[in-house]
């Protein structure tokens, strides 16, 4: 899934206008006027590069030339090239940071994603990892872009995905039933519909109500199991999508995948993200010649 370019080029325009306050005073005094260069982005360490897409359109966005060098996905080695920009010196200097930023953290975040991928398959599992709505706010698309990229699933993109009815819907409807018989009545045939569960009862009821997936909140793997075991008893397990969240880490993961459910859901792919080192590098400078 992508954005259209002049929805991203809006969003690019806010990220940079909060950067540069009035202007940029550096480049501003210390740059003469026209300087035109070349420069290159290398990663600085290994992992999987994500953003591509987006930092063309953010380069292209303020008038600069650029071109990647690797396709979105790409493993690449420490101190390789992966995009070549040129033009206006003081736009490049003044957008850079918040370029690097974008670029590093989408890369960091399908590092991460696809390092706990590989963990699931190299169990021999088949389970889906699964983002959170655990984003900083505006880096929703990016962050989950950046997991699908990384071999993950996004979940929800947002409120308007689908229904996820959490513990505090179920609260005030009155219980499991109630919450998604009102929401049968209401939503469209195209909603498909989560409910949040804190035990097996919960479980059992949500499966009776003919729901589409049910998240195991907070489950031990060993509960996890009892869960499936439980669906399986009263011949409900193929009628329904087992998700486990909550309380699931990289050490307790494969455990997880291993419990038999069909995803598991991690906020820190995207809460806790190591951005991934890269930096811009000036290759040629062209100056402006003085009238």
């Amino acid at each position: 899934m992508s954005l259209p370019k002049e929805i991203l080029r809006e969003k690019f325009r806010k990220f940079v206008e909060e950067d540069v306050g009035h202007g940029d005073v550096t480049t501003f005094y210390a740059i003469p006027p026209g300087t035109v260069v070349e420069a290159e982005i290398i990663a600085k360490e290994k992992g999987i590069i994500a953003g591509l897409e987006e930092a063309l359109a953010f380069a292209e966005t303020f008038g600069l030339q650029a071109k990647a060098l690797v396709k979105d996905g790409s493993k690449v080695r420490s101190k390789t090239p992966v995009i070549r920009v040129s033009g206006d010196s003081a736009t490049l200097l003044t957008i850079e940071r918040t370029l690097l930023n974008l670029l590093s953290r989408m890369s960091g975040i399908a590092t991460h994603t696809n390092r706990l991928v590989e963990k699931i398959r190299s169990a021999g599992c088949k389970t889906a990892l699964a983002a959170t709505r655990k984003t900083m706010p505006s880096m929703s698309y990016f962050d989950k872009r950046a997991v699908m990229i990384g071999g993950g699933d996004p979940h929800r993109w947002g409120l308007d995905d689908m229904v996820l009815l959490k513990d505090n819907h179920i609260k005030i409807a009155g219980s499991i039933s109630q919450a998604v018989a009102r929401v049968r009545e209401r939503a469209s045939f195209s909603k498909r519909i989560e409910v949040e569960v804190a035990n097996l009862g919960g479980v059992l009821e949500a499966a009776k109500a003919k729901v589409d997936i049910i998240m195991l909140d907070n489950f031990t793997p060993k509960q996890v199991g009892k869960a499936v075991d439980l669906l399986k008893a009263n011949k409900l397990r193929d009628k329904v999508l087992v998700e486990a969240s909550g309380g699931v880490t990289e050490r307790t993961l494969v455990k997880y995948a291993k419990a038999a459910v069909d995803i598991v859901s991690l906020g820190e792919i995207t809460q806790s993200v190591k951005a991934l080192d890269v930096s811009l590098e000036i290759t040629k400078v062209k100056r402006a010649v003085s009238s």
